[in-house]
């Protein structure tokens, strides 16, 4: 560049404002700019295999940006091997981009980020006192390397003498990445049905997208700390939690679905009902993927799958949903209510007000989009309402379940699911900088 040359002034606005971008407007800007991105790069010839118009590419973007895994084309035939590639890398993106927001936005900013945004970051990743965010950053990415490696071995052993070692590798590694990032892409038209009753399958994929939706300040606490007392708050309401959720959920699927024709009912011998009832239970945190028809579940059982969808998985994880550790917080807070108690207290220890009323506030808000969404589909789609609200819940919360409706929902309601998408994954980390300004500001 020559001495005296100055940028002309459109460049420099441009520069100016994306320097005073707040963090929420960068964090959704990102996700839009990845997703107008990757529907660009799905749209070209050499990415399908079939024609794929505009809405078809922008869709597929979101929903593997966001990490969602609905889609209106069956991935594994329309996409070549290069379309792929895309969605691996949209997927990939999409799920460490949201972890990583927080910690490099820090850098990015060279030291610009306020109090509040760095506190606010904290309570995003469930961290409290100094936050040692570049040993953080290193915990994370050094995890991420390790399970998705690990999974794509664990799977090869499957894959590879059934499909050989090119396509075998591909499938193993592609699912691995898809799991562990709870975006439930996969390449067979009915997910992972095939595999119902495989332990291999349901032991890998499932512990992935538990791995990855418990949160990385879990694994961060966990490698710290050795003694389950000395553990932060929120590490043993994961683990707890987690645990206990799942197998209840287990349970109680297994109970609804035993007699039903088209789910239980149809396979053959205990251990397969019971890793089609285990595999069912979790995917619903987040995680999209599945080893029984959604569509055929029972209404008690399609009802109690869209609570666990709304729920989610871990704060500051891969997956999607209002949080778990935001749900027990409501309960603890509720229990303390009815016993006119003054302070909520789990593990011996009080729940600070603020984190009841973000944990309202999440609550609140989600449940505003949830039933937003299902009336403007109920608008645009002719469908049972209970289909309908159950795509709505699957959108919002990330996790890509869904009962048939996606593959023929019209153009506004592709567009109300991508919103719904979009809002569900910048959501919590939005609102926790909105909640963090709002203290400031008071």
């Amino acid at each position: 560049m020559r001495r005296g040359f100055r940028p002309p002034l459109f460049y420099r606005q441009v520069k100016r404002q994306v320097l005073h971008l707040t963090p929420p407007q960068a964090l959704i800007l990102s996700f839009v700019g990845l997703s107008l991105v990757g529907a660009i790069l799905l749209k070209l010839p050499m990415a399908s295999n079939a024609p794929t118009s505009w809405m078809q590419a922008l869709f597929t973007a979101v929903s593997a940006s966001t990490i969602t895994g609905l889609t209106v084309v069956d991935v594994g035939s329309h996409f070549t091997q290069f379309g792929l590639w895309v969605l691996l890398g949209l997927i990939q993106l999409g799920g460490i981009g949201l972890l990583t927001f927080g910690v490099l936005i820090i850098h990015l900013t060279s030291g610009r980020l306020t109090l509040r945004d760095r506190a606010a970051l904290q309570d995003s990743l469930n961290q409290s006192g100094r936050l040692d965010m570049q040993a953080l950053l290193r915990v994370l990415f050094g995890f991420i390397i390790v399970m998705e490696l690990l999974g794509t071995l664990l799977l090869a052993i499957q894959w590879v003498p059934q499909l050989g070692w090119s396509r075998g590798l591909f499938f193993s590694f592609f699912h691995a990445v898809s799991a562990f990032n709870n975006a439930g892409f996969g390449l067979e038209a009915h997910s992972l049905a095939t595999y119902v009753g495989n332990p291999l399958i349901n032991i890998v994929i499932s512990f992935l997208f538990i791995a990855g939706g418990i949160g990385f300040a879990v694994i961060a606490d966990l490698r710290a700390k050795q003694r389950f007392r000395d553990l932060a708050l929120h590490t043993k309401l994961m683990l707890m939690g987690t645990l206990a959720i799942n197998l209840f959920a287990m349970l109680l699927l297994f109970a609804l679905e035993y007699g039903n024709p088209d789910t239980l009912g149809s396979l053959h011998g205990l251990g397969t009902k019971l890793w089609a009832s285990w595999f069912q239970a979790v995917a619903p945190r987040s995680a999209g993927f599945t080893t029984m028809d959604t569509g055929m579940l029972t209404q008690a059982s399609t009802f109690f799958v869209m609570t666990l969808m709304f729920i989610g998985a871990g704060s500051g994880s891969t997956g999607g949903g209002i949080k778990l550790t935001t749900f027990i917080i409501l309960l603890v807070a509720t229990r303390a209510f009815l016993r006119q108690q003054h302070h909520a207290v789990l593990f011996g220890r009080s729940i600070d007000a603020s984190l009841t009323l973000r944990a309202l506030a999440i609550t609140i808000i989600a449940l505003f989009f949830v039933i937003t969404g299902t009336f403007l589909l109920t608008l645009t789609e002719n469908a049972s309402f209970l289909d309908l609200a159950f795509e709505a819940v699957s959108a919002a919360s990330t996790t890509g379940l869904s009962r048939g409706v996606t593959p023929s929902l019209s153009n506004g309601g592709q567009w109300v699911v991508m919103v719904l998408m979009l809002v569900g994954r910048v959501g919590p980390l939005t609102l926790a900088f909105t909640l963090a300004n709002a203290r400031g500001a008071g």
